[in-house]
């Protein structure tokens, strides 16, 4: 039987994590980002993730952003860590420390280019969540970036079977697939829009939330749109929905976080560093998250992430 997690419901913010000139982690922007993102209406905080750049940071580097992360949202939203890893022994050890460092639930990612076949995705996830038991795990499935999709089948049949699966973040793009896990799923097993763009139509079909990226830069709008679809306010969240469609367009122009730290640091929220392999953004991409914010009006707001 799946853990019911009743806080694991609406907006969640797929944090970026700022980096100095230096390359080395802002941990002051990281604290004041996240502290924004509350002030913004946002009750679920995902240090770590894709948008995060996990994937180019030191395991005490991971530890830092969580840490402060966890530090700065001071008990008024939840934390969901990112931990995933191709490798399952990593997996389980960073989900390990995530616990340790107070985390309230991990968001493990399938596999990357390993391409695991079904049965080794659900030896992977099994193994990971029954080491870390009770903490709840939420699965990740994206396929455009890890090559290796979770198929309904397999998710359906990890949340009936280990108790501490308790949800899957959706970024596959195939809504009969989603709509499957929806309709079979176990009372109690969550479904996460992955996709901002995707968002209203899967609370429509009864999905519970969304992790987004729209949020780093708008997140009492992208929370106030979840919320109202929530509350069967469909008018209204559709109208924020279509406002905010062409912030959530720009924001994948270029590989993921580009667009969105772009956006952010012509907001005056933090430097738009990135690791390599991704590098800044094309002066016509730069040209367009300019136009977008100043439409939403983004750009007149405070920057309150000073270090």
């Amino acid at each position: 039987m799946t853990m019911k997690i009743r806080w694991l419901r609406g907006c969640a913010t797929a944090l970026v994590t700022p980096f100095q000139a230096d390359g080395a982690v802002d941990e002051g922007r990281v604290r004041a980002l996240a502290k924004r993102q509350v002030e913004g209406g946002v009750r679920l905080l995902v240090p770590c993730g894709t948008t995060g750049e996990s994937v180019t940071m030191s395991e005490e580097e991971d530890q830092q952003v969580i840490r402060a992360t966890i530090q700065a949202a001071g008990g008024r939203a939840r934390v969901i860590a990112g931990t995933g890893s191709n490798s399952t022994m990593e997996a389980i050890k960073y989900s390990r420390r995530a616990r340790e460092l107070g985390a309230d639930a991990v968001l493990v990612v399938a596999p990357y280019y390993n391409k695991p076949t079904q049965a080794g995705l659900c030896a992977h996830f099994r193994a990971v969540a029954e080491a870390v038991s009770p903490l709840p795990v939420v699965l990740y499935n994206v396929p455009g970036r890890t090559s290796s999709n979770i198929s309904a089948q397999t998710v359906l049949h990890l949340a009936r079977e280990v108790e501490n699966i308790v949800a899957v973040k959706e970024a596959s793009g195939n809504f009969s697939q989603i709509m499957e896990i929806l309709r079979e799923r176990p009372e109690g097993f969550l479904v996460l829009s992955g996709d901002d763009a995707l968002t209203l139509a899967l609370l429509a079909l009864g999905a519970e939330g969304l992790i987004s990226v729209a949020s780093n830069e708008a997140p009492h709008l992208m929370s106030r749109m979840v919320d109202l679809a929530l509350a069967g306010e469909w008018n209204e969240a559709r109208a924020l929905h279509y406002r905010l469609l062409p912030l959530m367009e720009a924001n994948f122009i270029e590989s993921s976080p580009g667009p969105a730290k772009a956006g952010m640091a012509l907001m005056g929220l933090l430097e738009e560093n990135l690791r390599l392999p991704l590098v800044a953004v094309q002066e016509q991409t730069r040209a367009r998250m300019r136009a977008v914010i100043e439409e939403l009006g983004l750009s007149r707001e405070t920057a309150h992430a000073a270090a």
